[in-house]
């Protein structure tokens, strides 16, 4: 039976075997974020939603490093 609060279907259902969450503990949030999203993309909802939802923690990443970079440039 698919447990939806610990292990639900789609955390356990990638190609590789693996749970993305073996990976994504390594990085910071919005990294970890967006690799949950396209680790899992289409196998819980919509393909495009989840890659959507990528590209939004990827640009939160991209403001943090640039801020870094003006923050380092001063």
């Amino acid at each position: 039976m698919d447990d939806v609060v610990k292990q639900p279907k789609w955390y356990t259902s990638h190609p590789s075997g693996i749970e993305c969450i073996e990976i994504t503990k390594f990085m910071n949030f919005p990294l970890g974020s967006a690799m949950k999203y396209i680790w899992r993309a289409g196998l819980k909802d919509d393909a495009l939603l989840d890659l959507r939802k990528a590209k939004e923690y990827i640009d939160i990443e991209i403001g943090r490093i640039e801020g870094l970079d003006r923050e380092r440039n001063k």
